[in-house]
């Protein structure tokens, strides 16, 4: 029944809407899509508003950039594609002492963008992706899922200071930014989208389930944060100003490339191909067997927005599989749903400009760490496909190894070489205490004979 009314929806909106393109066509409702939209917001917004708060990074450039990235990748990869900051980037631009200026931080930026841009162009990329172990990229996607969760648990617990990514207190359960709040929202989100999956069960709770799935609860939550932000400082009213901020050409000398490049760019690059682009591509084929995305594509997509928007001062960016597991957690089955999520910076970036830092500075963290938290979850779980003993062990010790603050990179070597020495062991040779078992029952057969 319920196939037979989606199936409905898209007959009437190909009629309706004929000349919109295939990439963005909704294949859910509207209103999950736009709930969609919000679902990666849980780690873009702390690690942005970290970087305006301690590296002075212009909010106009990074709005509209990133705003553009997301229409561009809705139109042509047709997927819920997140655009998200360069994590390994941002930890070490905010924890330097000095923090790391703009100019390093665009150089470190284009750095990246350069190897990645090199390896889609030359079809390494493409190789790499079809003869990676598949227990090794589940267990990158592991770690950085449950990453994600035990940041998200941080979130929720205890009071945040952005500025140094530390936790402070726990927070306190009756205030406006307080537990009472993100549990309730954690009890929303539960109660209207369950384990993320179609459950099983038919005749009545098949249809409260059903309408409950149409719920846009991720929309409602996010909403629900905006309004509280003004309710926290109303003071914010009277800051607000209207108009972008002027956008120009960031002078980067060779100190800034060096030091960007040596002190940033170098750990970001192994995350930037296991995770944005490797992990990215194999949660797209996860979710979407029909429109995986392809590893050249996602490589060269990465370079481009880099070594457009990093010029100008942007936030250097990337496709993560934590946003687009959090973004089809919510609902986003189609490119529309970051076209939208795009239009709307395009539109705070034209309107608010900087003066958007005054609402996100009080934007109840809590709330973001539910969100965080169900996007982790979503990515570990695509990790559940290992059914054998051999890959559940490589992935499990690729995950802890990631884990233990080694990095994605450590991790990614250890189940490699894990990896190949239990395959190592099934190898038959031909002498010794090694030789197979036909030769041995040949040469029964002969003294038989």
């Amino acid at each position: 029944m319920a196939e037979e009314e989606q199936n409905e929806m898209s007959r009437r909106s190909r009629g309706i809407l004929g000349w919109v393109p295939s990439s963005i066509r909704l294949k859910t409702s509207l209103l999950s899509e736009v709930s969609g939209a919000v679902g990666d917001l849980g780690t873009y917004i702390p690690i942005v508003l970290a970087l305006s708060l301690v590296n002075n990074l212009d909010l106009t450039t990074t709005l509209l950039f990133t705003a553009l990235y997301n229409i561009a990748t809705g139109l042509l990869f047709g997927l819920p594609m997140p655009v998200q900051p360069m994590k390994s980037i941002a930890a070490v631009a905010i924890s330097s002492s000095p923090p790391l200026t703009i100019p390093q931080i665009s150089a470190a930026g284009l750095s990246v963008a350069a190897v990645l841009l090199l390896l889609g162009a030359t079809g390494l990329m493409s190789l790499l992706y079809r003869y990676l172990p598949l227990p090794v990229v589940r267990g990158v996607q592991l770690s950085q899922g449950l990453s994600f969760a035990f940041s998200a648990v941080n979130y929720i617990r205890y009071d945040q200071n952005l500025a140094t990514s530390k936790s402070g207190p726990p927070r306190p359960w009756l205030a406006v930014d307080g537990l009472a709040l993100a549990l309730a929202a954690l009890v929303l989100l539960v109660l209207t989208t369950g384990a993320g999956e179609q459950e099983s069960q038919t005749g009545r709770t098949r249809r409260r389930l059903r309408v409950l799935s149409t719920v846009p609860a991720a929309l409602i939550v996010f909403v629900l944060g905006l309004v509280l932000c003004f309710v926290r400082d109303p003071s914010i009213f009277g800051d607000l100003r209207f108009g972008p901020s002027r956008i120009s050409l960031v002078k980067i000398t060779w100190e800034d490339f060096k030091v960007g490049f040596v002190s940033a760019a170098i750990p970001q690059i192994p995350l930037s191909v296991l995770n944005s682009v490797i992990a990215v591509c194999k949660l797209s084929g996860d979710l979407f067997p029909d429109r995986e995305a392809s590893a050249m594509h996602v490589s060269v997509s990465v370079g481009l927005m880099n070594f457009v928007g990093c010029w100008f001062g942007a936030m250097p960016c990337c496709h993560g599989a934590g946003g687009l597991a959090g973004q089809y957690r919510f609902g986003g089955r189609s490119g529309a749903s970051v076209v939208f999520l795009g239009v709307a910076k395009l539109l705070l970036a034209l309107v608010f400009g900087n003066s958007l830092r005054r609402i996100l500075d009080q934007f109840p963290i809590g709330i973001l760490g539910v969100l965080l938290l169900f996007a982790g979850i979503e990515l570990a779980m695509a990790s559940r496909d290992m059914n054998t003993k051999l890959d559940s062990f490589v992935m499990l010790v690729c995950a802890a190894v990631s884990l233990t603050g080694s990095g994605a990179a450590l991790g990614f070597l250890v189940g490699i070489v894990l990896y190949l020495l239990l395959k190592l062991r099934e190898v038959e040779f031909g002498f010794g205490f090694c030789s197979s078992n036909n030769d041995n029952k040949d040469e029964e057969a002969s003294l038989i004979a």
